[in-house]
């Protein structure tokens, strides 16, 4: 929720103000009860996104998230079998070269 600045045309009185986007624009002063009260442009009214949480890779779509599970299958059966199925036979072949 965005923080807005107000100031009361009657009175003088500027506060800053925690409100929803979806809130009302606040028009009585809460010092003179003056219906002068006009809410300011300023940077204040912008949402912020702190902390950890947005990435590009959130919204990926469906066939990409099927593509990245499949290959993550792939990758953790071949660690099950004890890594890389051609290393292992080609070390087997040279071993059965020297042995000739």
């Amino acid at each position: 929720m965005p923080t807005y600045d107000y100031v009361c045309d009657g009175c003088g009185h500027a506060f800053e103000l925690f409100q929803s986007i979806t809130d009302k624009v606040k028009r009585t002063c809460p010092e003179c009860k003056k219906r002068k009260l006009r809410r300011l442009i300023g940077t204040g009214a912008a949402i912020m996104f702190k902390g950890s949480g947005f990435y590009q890779t959130d919204y990926r779509s469906e066939s990409y998230k099927k593509g990245a599970a499949a290959a993550k299958k792939e990758t953790s059966s071949s660690k099950k079998d004890g890594g890389d199925k051609k290393s292992t036979s080609s070390s087997d072949s040279k071993a059965a070269k020297k042995s000739s």
